[in-house]
């Protein structure tokens, strides 16, 4: 430690062949600090530090770490420009404000199975009523769901149908999950439900690769369902087709909290079943026939045929995340073998991670991205440290007279030991996103995922390749009872006492740290990897933030206050179960209730009658207003108003008011309160001056032209 400069450097040199692992970092970090700017950076801005960077790893030493650094540069700008390009071209109208009964007509674009209905995804859309956007703001694509009775569709149809829109719903509060800005990334403008059954005005054929394989998904996940109607149907639809929409509402909240929920993504599992299929089928096949195995390659037609298939099923699977993730290894994995070159694992998770962010930088934040990538590096990177182990036992098993025993036990081994990293490498990012741990995953997963590989993905591969002669059922219906099986041990684990546990949202902070901390200790190979830990750690230890106190929805409608013991209650007329519950489960509870009051408090004033909730929280008097007919008596007596209907004009006495028009405005509101004062919080301040934030200067970015168009 004399000489921590020189240290290091050395340590650097000596781990000089894992210095390209970084690479897809540095892009990721170019994406992540673009996503934390509070607000919408030049496009030029990007491109520009690339290019410095470019000409600094230009001029630096050969082979130096300063070369190595810049080349990082390079790659982190340009993760943050290509993020900020897609960002302006994927520009799209969107509704300013929710719409009525409306005639919507548009062409399907895709098709979501949900467990007690159908979703669909119209574009090309003409919107007639009361208070439309004119022609140039119509938005680009419009998600309805259907009511009961919806008429046979395919992908390509023309739909009328008369539905209440809304825009894409903001966060439920400050920090909470964007779907608006999820939404601009797939340019949905509007969401909403039908009032009446649809009518389709105008049969048609899907146009283009991309809607043909949406129409074949759609037509395969309503054949699974035909044959198998009921919870187990939507699990093997997910499974073959990556329909989760689809899936039992319970049967998700089982798979979740037994750990099970990886199952129902489409990736490594079934990618690998099928590039395994078509290899075996295609190199078996040309050895039967000697003239023709004499003269070719088998293993390379072989590897070009299941990287065909693996491309293609990724695609019909509507390529989640995941899919790509596991798609682009096996592709580098097959390249490989036509290159007659060893494929080196870390490095293959690396070029995959790279190709994902290329094609969809905005992945990056999301949970899919995030836990998949997490759990392969932990994986891989747990693999590689345990090679001096494997060795020993592998010698030791070919020496014992029970080789079937130590084999036994490997196995068993494996599988409980990959099963406890993923859960641990995926376990924070799971706390963030989704406020749950599962506790009892490594017990499900000993049981789910052998039945799955051994028993439901063949009888899975062999329905798709039965379907083209209508015999699909033939294999359907034995997969359907090993879905049963699954569900079955979801649902028991799950009941456990303890097998899944609500936590409080973790800061971003914690990410960050959690990240870093995890990267340091997977990427290298040296024992400086474990300072990694102590990152991670302090990460763990940095704890939730303060928990509001008062909190209001985006649309102004639903109001909920946090008590004394932390429980968060709902004190308005109106309550949404999404917003609610998400409000409740960032506090690490199940769910939210309605505000009640022992009898001696509502004696002193507090409590709810109609219209009107009192709180008193320290020195403060609050008053929660959804009944206009009571916003005077509100008004005279507290000193924070939160309204649900129109305020700041009539509402004089109070120190502070909040009404509906400042959710419409700024968005969901939270509220800190102390004896020294009031902080006050907006999802939209939150996010800044974004593109997909309403109100935002950024807001009516039109769609980046093509040079000369």
């Amino acid at each position: 430690m004399s000489n921590p400069r020189a240290w290091i450097l050395e340590q650097l040199d000596a781990e000089r062949g894992r210095w390209m692992l970084w690479l897809p970092v540095a892009l990721g970090l170019g994406i992540a600090v673009y996503y934390e700017l509070p607000s919408e950076p030049a496009l030029w801005l990007g491109p520009g530090l690339a290019a410095g960077s470019f000409v600094i790893a230009f001029f630096a030493p050969a082979g130096s770490f300063a070369r190595a650094m810049a080349i990082g540069a390079v790659a982190a700008s340009t993760g943050f420009g290509l993020v900020a390009w897609r960002t302006t071209s994927l520009a799209a109208p969107t509704l300013s404000r929710p719409l009525f009964s409306l005639n919507v007509e548009g062409r399907v674009a895709d098709i979501q199975r949900l467990p007690d209905g159908v979703r669909v995804v119209l574009e090309a859309v003409r919107l007639r009523g009361n208070g439309v956007p004119p022609p140039e703001m119509m938005p680009t694509k419009v998600r309805v769901t259907l009511s009961r009775g919806a008429p046979p569709l395919t992908v390509g149809d023309r739909l009328l149908v008369l539905a209440n829109l809304s825009p894409p719903a903001g966060p439920a509060a400050p920090g909470a999950f964007d779907f608006q800005r999820v939404a601009w990334y797939q340019q949905l403008g509007a969401v909403g439900y039908a009032l009446a059954p649809a009518l389709v005005t105008e049969r048609g054929k899907p146009a283009g690769f991309v809607r043909t394989l949406d129409a074949l998904r759609a037509e395969l996940a309503g054949r699974i369902l035909k044959v198998l109607p009921g919870p187990e149907g939507g699990v093997v639809a997910s499974l073959l087709v990556g329909e989760q929409t689809a899936v039992d509402k319970d049967v998700a909240q089982a798979m979740r909290d037994s750990g099970l929920a990886h199952i129902l993504s489409i990736s490594g599992l079934h990618i690998v079943f099928v590039v395994g299929l078509v290899m075996g089928l295609v190199r078996y096949g040309i050895a039967l026939v000697p003239p023709l195995a004499l003269r070719i390659d088998a293993k390379k037609v072989a590897a070009v045929l299941a990287l065909m298939a693996a491309l293609f099923y990724t695609a019909l699977a509507g390529a989640p995340v995941p899919a790509q993730r596991a798609c682009a290894m096996a592709a580098f994995a097959l390249l490989a073998i036509l290159l007659d070159r060893t494929a080196l694992s870390l490095r293959l998770v690396a070029w995959s991670a790279v190709i994902v962010l290329v094609i969809a930088p905005e992945s990056l934040t999301g949970a899919s991205f995030q836990m998949s990538f997490a759990a392969v590096v932990a994986l891989i990177a747990g693999w590689e440290s345990a090679a001096p182990l494997r060795r020993r036992l592998h010698e030791r098993a070919e020496l014992s007279r029970h080789r079937w025993v130590w084999r036994l036990g490997a196995a068993l081994g494996a599988s409980l030991l990959t099963t406890l990293i993923a859960s641990i490498a995926t376990g924070a990012f799971a706390a963030y996103h989704f406020n749950r741990l599962s506790l009892l995953g490594v017990v499900a997963n000993l049981l789910g995922v052998p039945l799955t590989g051994f028993w439901i993905m063949p009888w899975g591969l062999l329905a798709m390749l039965l379907m083209p002669f209508g015999l699909e059922a033939v294999a359907l219906v034995p997969m359907g009872w090993g879905v049963d099986w699954l569900n079955a041990i979801a649902f028991r684990v799950a009941a456990w006492p303890d097998a899944a546990m609500l936590v409080p949202s973790l800061p971003g902070a914690s990410l960050w740290l959690l990240t870093a901390g995890g990267l340091w200790l997977c990427l290298w190979r040296r024992r400086w990897r474990y300072a990694g830990l102590p990152v991670a750690a302090i990460g763990l230890m940095l704890g939730p933030p303060p928990a509001p106190d008062l909190l209001m929805s985006e649309d102004g409608r639903v109001l909920g206050l946090r008590d004394e013991r932390g429980v968060v209650h709902v004190a308005s007329a109106r309550i949404d179960r999404y917003v609610s519950d998400s409000w409740a489960r960032r506090q690490g509870q199940e769910g939210a209730r309605r505000w009640t009051v022992s009898a001696d408090e509502q004696a002193s004033g507090l409590g709810c009658t109609t219209g009107l909730c009192r709180w008193r929280k320290g020195p403060w008097r609050i008053a929660l207003v959804s009944d206009e007919r009571r916003l005077a008596e509100a008004c005279g007596s507290a000193d924070i108003v939160l309204s649900t209907v129109d305020a700041q004009a009539r509402c004089r006495g109070p120190r502070l008011v909040i009404d509906r028009r400042d959710a419409w405005k700024d968005g969901a509101h939270a509220l800190w309160l102390d004896d020294l004062g009031v902080r006050r919080e907006t999802a939209n301040a939150r996010r800044g001056d974004r593109p997909w934030v309403p109100n935002s200067s950024m807001r009516q970015t039109a769609p980046l032209k093509a040079p000369g168009a």
